[in-house]
């Protein structure tokens, strides 16, 4: 059996065999439009895993007729671009200078940059220049939002293509080409739950197959897909957007007081190895900003599970956090404090440190009494005790 993983044995060279991603490659679509014309400019691709960003790269390089590099942001350097620059500008003969743009952009090379993303700023700003003056065509692929991991800079001067999960029919159809790949048949319930597992993921699908048959044989059956799969396949980076995607749902889950997608979200979270003690935060924050006046009690569950959390640690810990979450999920709900202070800091902000009223001070000294420090005061005072200016104000009203 090759080494060479099954997703690059069957990674399909030609347009026509491309699946998925029909809003970019389809008819007149954008990126189907370069792949005809062989006119490739520097752009972003942005979608989950597994869905054809690395396909397209290879795709447009070939389309263009360009020298290809391809590097991963996780292992290359400034080392390694300036090598990819210094190639490049040795591309260009001094003698085409003067010649129309697009004569000299077609002898610059083509750079595929995948998880652009983990680049820092530094390394970003190094390739802004090249790609700017078109000594590089880049191509960058990334699962993050390219608003927050791209530097604007460089991501206004690529067009960006939002790539999609792939559809169940979709990573069918590639799981079939596979198996034809590796001439294995597969039994429909097994070729089912590999669909179900990847999630999306045409990748990881392969993969799967790939080790079932190594290990089982020509013949893929449902037992042997759960043998090799007994961990589950979650799409959940602790760094990256789907963690705070199903961060989201959690905390709205409990808002909307529906404590079996409350439950859902975290046991996603926890299988995903997610910190509790972060999950724990997000509950305690919770607790005060949602249930707040409805059910002072909350906050204390909330610490206490916090406690329990720190003192515990996976995998028990898990129970303590399904009890405060279903707790949370089916109090009731009441934002007034939360508004409350919310609206009492942007007073502050807005008209600054207004004077204390005179008789709200304290009056240790006999000077400040004589300045009608104190005067007037009662223990139980009625109406309102804010500083003059804003005395009409309510930050917390009434039931």
């Amino acid at each position: 059996m090759s080494f060479r993983p099954l997703a690059e044995r069957a990674r399909p060279l030609l347009l026509a065999n491309f699946i998925g991603q029909q809003h970019l490659v389809g008819p007149n679509k954008p990126i189907a439009l370069m792949l005809e014309t062989g006119r490739v400019r520097s752009m972003i691709l942005w979608g989950p895993p597994g869905v054809g960003k690395t396909t397209l790269a290879r795709m447009l390089a070939r389309a263009a007729k360009r020298e290809f590099f391809e590097l991963s942001a996780v292992s290359a350097g400034k080392d390694d671009l300036r090598q990819i620059v210094e190639r490049a500008r040795k591309l260009r003969d001094p003698s085409t200078l003067f010649e129309a743009a697009d004569q000299k952009e077609g002898r610059s090379p083509l750079l595929f940059l995948d998880e652009i993303h983990r680049f820092n700023k530094a390394q970003q700003d190094f390739l802004l220049p090249y790609v700017e003056d078109g000594t590089l065509i880049l191509i960058g692929a990334t699962t993050e939002n390219p608003s927050f991991e791209v530097i604007p800079a460089l991501l206004s001067r690529c067009r960006l293509f939002t790539l999609k999960s792939l559809e169940p029919e979709e990573v069918g159809q590639i799981l079939d080409r596979a198996a034809r790949t590796l001439t294995v048949d597969i039994d429909p319930p097994a070729r089912e739950a590999v669909i179900r597992i990847a999630g999306g993921d045409a990748r990881f699908a392969m993969a799967l197959l790939d080790q079932a048959a190594e290990l089982y044989g020509k013949q893929i059956t449902l037992e042997a897909v759960q043998q090799v799969q007994q961990t589950g396949h979650l799409k959940y980076d602790k760094g990256g957007e789907e963690h705070y995607n199903v961060t989201s749902a959690f905390i709205k889950s409990m808002r909307a007081s529906n404590a079996d997608a409350a439950l859902y979200y975290l046991a996603r979270m926890v299988e995903a190895g997610e910190d509790p003690k972060f999950i724990a935060r997000r509950m305690v924050i919770f607790a005060s900003e949602d249930v707040g006046l409805a059910d002072p009690n909350a906050l204390s569950v909330a610490n206490a599970v916090f406690r329990a959390v720190e003192i515990i640690g996976y995998p028990e810990c898990a129970i303590n956090l399904g009890h405060g979450v279903a707790y949370l999920a089916k109090a009731p709900k009441d934002r007034t404090a939360y508004s409350g202070i919310k609206a009492a800091i942007q007073e502050v902000r807005n008209s600054g440190a207004l004077a204390v009223p005179l008789k709200l001070r304290n009056a240790p000294t006999k000077l400040m009494k004589s300045a009608g420090y104190g005067e007037g005061y009662e223990l139980y005072p009625e109406g309102s005790l804010l500083p003059d200016e804003i005395a009409a104000k309510i930050f917390l009203p009434e039931k």
